[in-house]
């Protein structure tokens, strides 16, 4: 073989080399991407090849088993390069994941005692130890940040400052700085959607959920491969109550996460909450068959239940809340459990269970504001037309809430009318009329109803004063007409009953002009004409 051509080959070997050893650096940083955004199983998978000759890779696949619980996996993997600098600061995490927090903060002190001059690696890694662990010194990593800044001052300094941000966000004050630090990445690399995101994250802190906003969508434009934003968006929005929002950002972060267990299980609670109760079930479902673990198996039985409450499945509802709440430990179980029980209840006519578990719900609620709840419970009560029981969660309500709306207060006196309780009802319409009488016309008018239906044979008037009050403020153009009448009929009677032949003829005339052939009219007059006509003579006695 000529010199030539054995030159030739060199090139080409060379050339190989080269071209592998790219691809051996472009598949590492894949993974360590992908072990960034919480890609924990994709980032396994793309390290695993690789990490048995790069140290690198080895380090973040001990990092990834770390992150997903698997710490004696961990210690083995780091235990093979035991001389690499990235590995041994990996030793350091699992001592802290071990509690072994003395040991954790030795071995990162050791490490960053190797850094000489310039040299910068061992102090980064021995504060990444510390930062990305619990019980470490935070200050102590920030120090080692900084010396590192300083040392690479003219280097790409991007994981650092992410690094130095996040341990600042571990000191009490320290946002402002953090904030600073992951600035400084985005300002120089527009596409960093990890330096996005933390700012999102900080800004979420301080509640700015504008800013907040605004930087996830930043992350996503950056790179919309990041699962991080979504999910950060899906939280947001499920703590602010929008729990649809919640959900189609929370199926955005699916689409781009590993999809892993603990996010079907976070997908079963947004379905729920975003009221797709149908799907809530069959994801609840699903996920329970084959469920070991007794927590997850708890909450996805309860999911399934409550869901099934709302889906059109009763029976089984009340077959696995029942299973629910005989596995809850009762000390977690939510007030707000107990009042969805108490609407199974009484969606199956189990009236007495339905009160039992609403009231216990209702006791264990310590919210300031009950008002929603008493109202609900109040609703439900009266579309089962079980008008005393209304009643009395009305009354919950306004003594609960004396600022009630005018609503409560009135479905209050009317769930006493049906109910035929008098004496609560005129009191209860006696309290409307002090709230809400001055705007409220109404208020007098069931004053007047009560009284009126306590007064049946219409002979004292008691509900007159209450009816002129009421016509006073409508006025006679009132479009409800056939109150009008109601209003009319009474002081009717009354006046019939008194004797009082001019407001008699008066109400006779409104009524007619409202009703042309009104029963009751027809009825009074014959009842005038046999008033008015003379005694009839006794008949006279029978010859005998």
């Amino acid at each position: 073989m000529s010199y030539n051509m054995k030159k030739v080959m060199m090139m080409f070997a060379f050339a190989a080399f080269g071209c592998n050893a790219m691809a051996q650096d472009a598949a590492v940083k894949n993974g360590i991407k992908l072990y960034n955004y919480q890609k924990y199983k994709s980032a396994q998978s793309a390290l695993a090849p690789l990490a048995d000759k790069d140290p690198l890779a080895n380090y973040y696949l001990g990092l990834v088993q770390l992150e997903m619980g698997n710490i004696a996996g961990a210690s083995a993997t780091f235990a093979k390069f035991p001389a690499d600098l990235a590995n041994i600061s990996g030793t350091a995490r699992v001592a802290f994941a071990n509690k072994d927090v003395a040991n954790g903060n030795r071995i990162a002190k050791e490490l960053a005692a190797k850094a000489k001059k310039k040299d910068w690696m061992p102090q980064k890694y021995a504060a990444d130890a510390i930062t990305y662990s619990e019980g470490g010194d935070y200050n102590q990593a920030v120090a080692w940040y900084k010396e590192v800044l300083l040392k690479n001052a003219s280097g790409d300094n991007t994981e650092t400052h992410i690094g130095l941000g996040d341990a600042m966000r571990k000191i009490p004050g320290g946002g402002g700085e953090a904030m600073n630090n992951y600035e400084m990445v985005t300002e120089k690399d527009k596409t960093n959607s990890l330096g996005f995101s933390r700012i999102g994250d900080l800004w979420y802190e301080a509640r700015n959920y504008q800013s907040a906003l605004d930087n996830y969508a930043r992350a996503k434009e950056a790179d919309n491969a990041n699962p991080l934003p979504y999910k950060a968006l899906a939280n947001a929005y499920t703590r602010s109550g929008k729990y649809k929002v919640a959900l189609t950002n929370l199926e955005e972060y699916l689409s781009h996460s590993d999809n892993t267990p603990d996010d079907q299980l976070e997908y079963a609670r947004a379905l729920y909450q975003a009221q797709s109760y149908c799907d809530a079930a069959k994801q609840a479902e699903k996920l329970l068959n084959g469920q070991t673990d007794a927590i997850k198996a708890t909450e996805l039985t309860g999911i399934l239940g409550f869901s099934q409450i709302n889906c059109g499945d009763s029976v089984q509802a009340l077959n696995n809340l029942r299973k629910y709440f005989g596995m809850q430990d009762a000390k977690k179980i939510l007030p707000g459990a107990y009042i969805e029980y108490g609407k199974l209840f009484m969606k199956m006519d189990m009236l007495d269970s339905a009160g039992f578990y609403y009231s216990k719900g209702i006791s264990g609620d310590t919210a300031r504001n009950k008002t929603d709840v008493y109202r609900d419970v109040a609703e439900a009560f009266k579309s089962k037309k079980e008008y005393c029981k209304s009643a009395e969660w009305y009354s919950n309500l306004v003594h609960a809430n004396p600022e009630a709306q005018a609503a409560d207060y009135v479905w209050r006196v009317i769930m006493y009318y049906y109910c035929k309780d008098w004496s609560n009802a005129m009191t209860a319409a006696n309290e409307f009329e002090a709230k809400h009488g001055a705007t409220q016309p109404s208020a007098y008018y069931w004053q007047a109803r009560v009284a009126a239906a306590i007064d049946s044979e219409a002979t004292t008037g008691l509900a007159t004063p209450h009816f002129e009050k009421w016509l006073e403020k409508v006025g006679p153009n009132y479009e409800k007409k056939n109150d009008l009448k109601v209003a009319y009929e009474y002081l009717m009677y009354v006046s019939f009953n008194k004797k009082e032949k001019e407001n008699l003829k008066l109400y006779k005339e409104k009524i007619l002009g409202i009703e042309p052939n009104s029963s009751k009219v027809k009825m009074v007059e014959d009842l005038e004409k046999q008033s008015a006509a003379p005694p009839k003579k006794p008949a006279a006695p029978a010859k005998k």
